[in-house]
């Protein structure tokens, strides 16, 4: 058996390099499919994961009022200092909330710091008390699709002045979101039968062209399982190497892009897929992909000369 399989294996390269260009165009056929195929897989991969980041950073903020100081321990009161009697009332009240999952206090000058890095130093002339922003609770809810009810029950507590969540914005995004994960996937699984559907047809032609060798075979008594294992091998050797250069551009293009666009998207609480866990896993399924597509190729094809 052992030795069969070798036997096997040493005619399928021979194979390979005496059937010359139908070998180059099979390989290139694999090649350029499984590259569409990689990059596709990739942008969708990453939008999904993109579209359940956006999801999950969606908060409910809610301000408090400006006579309001919930999360100060002491207050000023007639030039003196006393204890805060209403100290965390707002928060507690917050976080007593069903499908609440944290609770963060963010100061009037925090969002003011952040306000000038994004808009730019013409903000400054707000410094000081002539800040027009109000402390807020950044409320984080144990899914998203409890931000909308979050909100509605923040709106009614004593001290809050307003309360924000993204409104329509909020419902468009997860319906994008939702639509990317269904329409993504079923987009990918379209193209990788396509990809199957190609490259077997591609495989089925080099065969074709060598129907007499087959027929040879067959009238000097070679069994079917004989006939079919070179050219079963064959067809995984195709698709094993038209998968390495998709494997190569995988990996430099994917840690490129990485590095590239990854640094924009962190400061907004959003991250492609770490490429040490992607790139592995997406060169391995290039890899099998090709093989299993090359091999189901040669065996579709070799049904019509063995009339199995």
């Amino acid at each position: 058996m052992i030795s069969r399989f070798f036997r096997h294996l040493l005619e399928s390269l021979k194979s390979l390099k005496r059937n010359g260009w139908m070998t180059v165009a099979a390989i290139s056929t694999v090649m350029i499919t499984l590259t569409l195929v990689g990059i596709f897989v990739s942008v969708i991969l990453n939008a999904i994961k993109l579209g359940d980041d956006i999801q999950n950073n969606v908060r409910v903020m809610v301000y408090t009022r400006k006579d309001v100081a919930d999360n100060s321990e002491t207050i000023v009161k007639e030039g003196q200092t006393v204890k805060n009697d209403d100290y965390h009332k707002v928060y507690d009240a917050l976080k007593s909330l069903d499908h609440v999952a944290k609770v963060t206090f963010s100061s009037k000058e925090e969002q003011y710091e952040k306000l000038t890095e994004t808009m730019g130093s013409e903000w400054k002339v707000f410094e000081g008390d002539s800040n027009p922003l109000y402390d807020a609770y950044i409320v984080d809810t144990s899914s998203p699709k409890y931000v909308e009810t979050v909100s509605s029950q923040a709106k009614k507590i004593e001290g809050v002045s307003e309360v924000q969540d993204g409104g329509a914005n909020t419902k468009r995004l997860f319906s994008l979101a939702n639509f990317i994960q269904t329409w993504g996937l079923i987009g990918a699984g379209l193209l990788i039968f396509l990809a199957v559907f190609l490259i077997s047809n591609t495989i089925r032609i080099t065969i074709i062209s060598r129907s007499r060798e087959i027929q040879i075979m067959r009238l000097v008594g070679a069994k079917n399982g004989y006939i079919r294992g070179p050219f079963l091998l064959e067809g995984a050797w195709l698709g094993l190497l038209g998968a390495a250069l998709p494997g190569v551009l995988v990996y430099f293009g994917y840690n490129m892009v990485y590095q590239s666009v990854n640094k924009s998207l962190v400061g907004q609480n959003l991250s492609m897929i770490e490429p040490s866990l992607f790139v592995p896993i997406m060169i391995a399924s290039l890899f099998v992909l090709g093989i299993i597509i090359g091999s189901i190729g040669s065996g579709i094809s070799m049904r019509r000369f063995l009339k199995i």
